[in-house]
């Protein structure tokens, strides 16, 4: 009978999450540090290789959060901060049903792979050379055939971010479940399990921290994906909306598209820590992982 491990004690969970908060803020001081440190020395220097440093081109990281607190110059009204929240919603919106569809397809696609060498063999090569087509021209092309069979606008971003998210889980998962125990697999079949037995009770927990891995970075793909599915289709009420709106404006107020860009960041990082919950929740729960 497998025994539980011993659960944390609050105090020693609280140590090891205050240790990973000051973990946290000290790499953002040194990022932030070396940010600014990079920007006095170069204007200092007036150095101009890779690129000549200027307010434009590398504001102070201050004045960019500042201006999270400001209204915008885009005439539309009311804080940047709020503006820029209610956009990430919206790209969330899309980036989650996105990376829903891509998880889903590329699963089902490694699981079916992982059963046939022929059709891996077969089907492998495509699966790759899918991934060598620049997004950008790809985008224009679903948003313009969906909206030809009058699919919502949004929809078709979705499915742009889910074209960036089924890759990485479709390999990794054909990678797990061809990683299964050869032992466990013999005494299972040595009992005559069926295929779909073996599959499910052997193959697919095998695969799970493989598909885990691949699901962390399909994560912040999807948001990257929504982002730029979102030019195309002219949404205005996303992220991609207001990077295009704020570049207009770059040259007189860099911060706002700066600020626009931290946003997306903390939408992608956020996506990420989901993942990573559940992967805990999920692989670390299991009865193989339990002693």
């Amino acid at each position: 009978m497998a025994l539980e491990r011993p659960r944390a004690r609050p105090a020693e969970w609280a140590r090891q999450a205050l240790g990973r908060v000051a973990v946290f803020v000290l790499v953002l001081a040194a990022l932030w540090a070396i940010w600014e440190g990079y920007r006095w020395l170069w204007m200092r220097e007036g150095w101009t290789k890779p690129f000549a440093v200027d307010d434009t081109t590398m504001p102070h990281l201050r004045d960019v959060f500042a201006a999270l607190f400001e209204h915008s110059s885009s005439g539309t009204g009311g804080l940047l901060i709020t503006q820029l929240l209610k956009a990430a919603l919206f790209t969330a919106k899309e980036a989650a049903v996105g990376f829903g569809l891509g998880a889903g397809i590329g699963f089902l696609l490694g699981v079916t792979l992982s059963q046939s060498k022929t059709l891996e063999r077969g089907l492998l090569p495509y699966v790759v050379a899918s991934q060598t087509i620049p997004i950008l021209a790809v985008a224009p092309i679903v948003v313009v055939y969906l909206g030809s069979l009058h699919v919502a606008a949004w929809f078709s971003v979705a499915v742009i971010a889910a074209y960036l998210t089924f890759f990485p889980v479709a390999i990794n998962t054909l990678r797990g479940m061809e990683a299964a125990d050869r032992r466990a697999l013999e005494l299972m079949r040595s009992y005559a399990a069926s295929r779909w037995t073996v599959i499910w009770k052997l193959r697919v927990p095998s695969a799970l921290p493989f598909i885990f891995s691949a699901l962390r970075v399909s994560a912040t793909a999807s948001v990257v994906g929504a982002i730029i599915g979102e030019l195309p289709s002219s949404i205005q009420d996303g992220l991609g909306g207001k990077i295009i709106v704020f570049n207009q404006y770059y040259s007189l107020d860099p911060t706002q598209l700066w600020a626009t860009n931290v946003i997306a960041a903390g939408l992608g990082i956020a996506f990420f820590i989901v993942v990573v919950l559940a992967e805990k929740l999920i692989v670390r729960r299991a009865p193989e992982n339990v002693v």
